[in-house]
């Protein structure tokens, strides 16, 4: 009994993260200004409530912890891996050494958020913030492949812990976003699987992998954010194919 209780409020009373807060109070207040005009709009009110409250859910999550491994910033489905240059906001790191910066293309996962997703966003793996450029853009939808160009978006780039090479991880914002949230700073020491910040509503999350390191996930595949490893660098497996199962 203890064991079915403990169950049921790791699943029902999930922690949430700060940035929600005022969106939650709003929702609440909106809630209760609809309540006065009749029951069915009064139950619109707390169906949007209390969907505020479980989109800005933040749970614990278990990363694994091993030299070379490239975790999932973000809950979500793969949407495209495709050959990709870097963001052009990146391209003065050029000509510095970094063979993820000097390469022509780079193969990209595009991990898309949808508004029933966690939103929080993780580190991918062990290393220092070398760059973090914010872009404001346009708002086309994020499965789009052209919202990586052309959306408002925080690029990120981090020099990865005992490997020769950096990684790129993009958030970008989508049809209903309109507010990236990222808290890192160059200098900065970080670790796979700590919270670096929320995309609020739907969204995409990019990461660009290191020359000659293939994705260990195929298109359609399901995300957990700091928890899925997307890359091993210490692998030499080939690009990944996935079929339906029912």
């Amino acid at each position: 009994m203890n064991e079915l209780l403990a169950t049921i409020r790791k699943t029902l009373f999930v922690p949430l993260h700060p940035a929600g807060y005022p969106f939650i109070t709003i929702f609440a207040l909106v809630g209760l200004g609809l309540s006065h005009f009749g029951t069915k709009p009064g139950f619109v009110g707390l169906v949007l409530f209390l969907w505020c409250i479980y989109f800005f859910r933040c749970p614990v999550r278990v990363t694994p912890m091993r030299p070379g491994l490239v975790i999932s910033p973000a809950d979500g489905i793969v949407q495209m891996i495709v050959e990709a240059s870097l963001p052009p906001e990146l391209d003065d790191c050029k000509g510095q050494g970094d063979s993820l910066c000097d390469a022509a293309t780079l193969t990209r996962v595009s991990v898309f958020l949808n508004v029933f997703d966690v939103h929080v966003n993780r580190i991918p793996a062990d290393g220092e913030i070398k760059k973090v450029v914010y872009r404001p853009g346009k708002f086309f939808n994020a499965s789009l492949d052209k919202a990586s160009v052309d959306n408002e978006r925080s690029t990120v780039l981090m020099k990865l812990n005992g490997h020769a090479s950096s990684i790129a991880f993009v958030q970008i914002a989508g049809l209903v976003a309109r507010r990236i949230i990222c808290k890192l700073t160059a200098g900065q020491a970080v670790k796979a699987g700590d919270i670096y910040g929320l995309i609020r509503f739907g969204s995409r999350v990019d990461i660009f992998l290191p020359p000659g390191v293939n994705p260990l996930v195929c298109v359609g595949q399901r995300m957990v954010g700091g928890e899925t490893v997307i890359a091993d660098l210490a692998s030499g497996e080939a690009v990944r194919t996935g079929e339906v199962r029912k």
